[in-house]
């Protein structure tokens, strides 16, 4: 596990100690600082594939690479990684997400893994496997979020992010399931099963949800017995709350962020 500390408010950042030997990746665009005894490298390939090694050596390496790189573009993810390691002594290596809220960190130990939403991630150690998952197309154009999730095993720490703050909920103590809005999900337990589901039937007040609701006709809906994280803020929230103080192109009517003060 890495030792690590979460500081600030409004915008968390994580603070790694990282010890000789090991080995953090995170996405492009969350790293912050680090200590200079801390090198940065980035690769092509999935923190499963590393962990024994240069994943490059041999056919079946170089197989599993593609896949990996495959999934990412397919999934529209950054398509590499970027692994910090400590020379000659402890080092330390700062990490945040890119919209004010909260970061947690999850302890993986082997027995469960979690199931994320896209750019959740913030970083992880080398020890645990990063892995895309499909939920389905029709599950997720229905979800309105997409159909891809970021599946994450094995034993180490995991940094996550999420806008706003942080509800942790378990299906199991609400009658085995709950349904959330598509947005706030940020992350749950592969314990659990996922999936959507419409609100009623069709009729003139789901008609009225769907187009004055926000939300619109589906919901997510978590079953079973495990942890699932949400976000008190949606990024589409987030972004309908900017968009009027956005200039757009040919119009100066528009007072733009730097004007607001």
């Amino acid at each position: 596990m890495i030792t690590h500390k979460l500081t600030g408010n409004a915008f968390q950042l994580a603070i790694c100690q990282l010890e000789p030997g090991q080995v953090v990746y995170a996405e492009p665009g969350k790293f912050v600082w680090k200590t200079q005894n801390v090198g940065v490298e980035t690769r092509l390939v999935a923190s499963s594939s590393a962990q024994g090694g240069d994943a490059g050596q041999g056919g079946s390496g170089l197989l599993k690479k593609a896949i990996d790189i495959g999934k990412r573009a397919v999934a529209g993810e950054h398509l590499a990684f970027q692994y910090f390691s400590a020379v000659g002594g402890n080092g330390l290596l700062g990490l945040a997400g890119v919209v004010p809220g909260e970061l947690r960190a999850l302890e993986l130990d082997g027995t469960r893994g979690w199931y994320t939403e896209k750019s959740t991630l913030v970083g992880a150690e080398s020890s645990v496997n990063f892995d895309i998952s499909f939920a389905g197309i029709r599950r997720g154009i229905r979800g309105g979020t997409g159909f891809v999730l970021e599946h994450f095993t094995g034993s180490g720490t995991l940094f996550i992010a999420a806008a706003g703050n942080f509800i942790e909920l378990n299906p199991a103590k609400y009658g085995g399931k709950i349904q959330v809005h598509a947005g706030c999900l940020v992350a749950f337990e592969d314990t659990l099963t996922y999936g959507v589901e419409r609100i009623g039937g069709l009729s003139a007040q789901t008609a009225m949800t769907a187009m004055f609701g926000a939300e619109g006709i589906n919901l997510a809906t978590l079953e079973g017995d495990g942890t699932v994280l949400l976000q008190s803020m949606s990024l589409e929230a987030l972004a309908n709350s900017l968009h009027p103080y956005l200039p757009s192109s040919g119009d100066e009517s528009k007072p733009g962020l730097g004007n607001l003060f």
